[in-house]
């Protein structure tokens, strides 16, 4: 379990979240909604210990790290085990996506060059993935992100709004793709502004919303939520769909 406790974090005098608690499990999906601003991308950073909170406690399978403290020397990283995948791909230019998704690997998987092939079948890459980065389409690069993440036998992914810049086939085409990830006993936390696969995959939808985390509970509180403030967001949400 990847577990957040009483987490704050500030940026100056600005508050960006306070108090928040989150758990993300094994084998489920987590989905985090709410307007832009609320936080959301900061405690994905948060969460694997990439942009440290200020306050708080998070728990990764039993290892516990408290703030405030000093930053993670290089034996207490929680990575490939928690790893994130971000809107911007981070793709080396002069690798073509083979090598792009092998690159990371090569410290933590010693069977990378095998276990690609599995990810290529899974994320349907064959037709492309001997191209370099400006060959190759939005999509195609955002599914070479997530392959160079899955390579690394994480237990845990944690993605940010990853399909932002797709059309409707290529968002379904990733989003599906998760599915699998839950049938490998990843545990899965995705920003997204996709409120119908929320619907249908998430195990766990959070909603934040004024700097904390307003509703959470099974997909059901998107067909009735409990707090003004969130039916608020969805009214405005179907406005805009």
């Amino acid at each position: 379990m990847l577990v957040g406790k009483n987490l704050t974090k500030t940026l100056g005098n600005k508050s960006i979240f306070e108090n928040v608690d989150i758990e993300i499990a094994p084998g489920k999906i987590t989905c985090v909604i709410g307007p832009s601003g609320t936080g959301k991308t900061t405690l994905l950073r948060a969460l694997c210990l990439l942009d440290l909170p200020d306050y708080g406690t998070i728990s990764l399978d039993g290892a516990d790290y408290f703030f405030p403290r000093l930053p993670l020397a290089a034996n207490e990283a929680p990575w490939p085990k928690v790893t994130a995948v971000f809107q911007s791909f981070f793709l080396w230019p002069h690798l073509t996506l083979r090598e792009n998704i092998l690159l990371p690997a090569r410290n933590h998987n010693p069977k990378a060059s095998n276990d690609i092939e599995g990810l290529i079948n899974l994320l349907e890459m064959r037709d492309f993935i001997n191209h370099y980065p400006n060959e190759a389409s939005i999509g195609q690069r955002q599914r070479v992100a997530l392959a160079r993440a899955l390579i690394l036998n994480p237990s845990y992914v944690l993605l940010d709004e990853i399909t932002s810049a797709l059309d409707i086939e290529q968002t379904a085409r990733i989003l599906t793709k998760l599915l699998h990830l839950k049938e490998r006993n990843i545990g899965v936390m995705l920003i997204t502004h996709h409120l119908s696969f929320a619907k249908q995959a998430a195990d766990q939808v959070i909603f934040m919303s004024d700097k904390k985390i307003t509703e959470y509970g099974t997909a059901d509180i998107l067909d009735h939520p409990q707090t003004e403030r969130l039916q608020r967001f969805l009214s405005l949400a179907a406005v805009g769909a």
